[in-house]
């Protein structure tokens, strides 16, 4: 098949080689051109993808920036006619406070960031072509998560640290989003691993695993927005759906591959 990787970044360029090493032809986007050297993949510029031509099925990875709008309108115009099928890689911030949260769970933005994630959603489920979306919780893997902030010095437990925090190691979501642009199933869906945990446990066991001392603690209004959470993701019903088991069921088994597999 022929794929588009719009925002072929962390996550995408996972995808992107996963989609080479299957056979099919790959053309990638992305805004650092180290994010663009997948071998078997091809570039092109915005400007240039009318010209892919009919049948193409695109994952778009492309996050928002801080300003006060969203690609995704932008980038569906400059799309060729007859895409197949679109996939959206959105967040878990859509539920907004809610606390336990599953597949049959409504969006419930509270932030700016957020309605502009449920209205990007809805212009990718309103077009012309098959279409999913994915919502994954925090994404973590080589060089990214707990596993390095904490040991760095950049992470900080919101109060006490009883906050429930869901989870995907990132080579889960990429085999869940390369084979959600290969399926013709539909919907929105969360996506997370088998393990929500307090803020706490994920801290004490990257430090029992490093030997560093536990962070310290910071009100919600001294972290960011996405830091501020404490929700239940039940995000596994998606892999049911699309034939796919869990490589890293949860943080234990996650956070020391991460570790092992350095900062690719």
């Amino acid at each position: 098949m022929r794929v588009l990787i719009l925002g072929c970044g962390y996550t995408g360029r996972r995808v992107a080689k996963r989609l080479c090493a299957q056979g099919h032809e790959v053309w990638v986007t992305a805004r650092h051109t180290e994010s663009l050297l997948v071998d078997g993949a091809r570039t092109v510029a915005l400007p240039e993808l009318g010209g892919l031509g009919p049948g193409l099925r695109i994952l778009h990875s492309v996050p928002l920036t801080e300003g006060p709008s969203d690609p995704t309108s932008a980038l569906l115009g400059l799309l060729p006619p007859g895409v197949a099928r679109i996939v959206y890689l959105s967040t878990t911030s859509v539920y907004g406070g809610q606390h336990e949260v599953d597949e049959h769970t409504e969006p419930a933005p509270t932030t700016p960031q957020a309605r502009l994630r449920v209205a990007a959603e809805h212009l990718v489920l309103a077009g012309p072509w098959s279409s999913m979306v994915l919502r994954p919780a925090a994404i973590y893997g080589p060089g990214r998560g707990a596993h390095v902030s904490i040991p760095n010095g950049q992470f900080r437990l919101m109060g006490d640290g009883t906050n429930y925090v869901s989870r995907i190691h990132v080579d889960d979501l990429a085999a869940l989003a390369a084979a959600a642009v290969l399926s013709e199933e539909g919907g929105a869906w969360p996506v997370a691993d088998l393990e929500p945990a307090q803020s706490r446990a994920v801290a004490e066991f990257v430090c029992h695993l490093l030997g560093c001392p536990m962070p310290a603690s910071a009100s919600g209004e001294q972290l960011h927005e996405t830091r501020r959470a404490d929700r239940k993701v039940r995000g596994e019903a998606v892999f049911r759906v699309l034939g796919l088991d869990l490589k890293y069921p949860s943080f234990r088994e996650g956070i020391p591959s991460a570790l092992s597999a350095g900062l690719l």
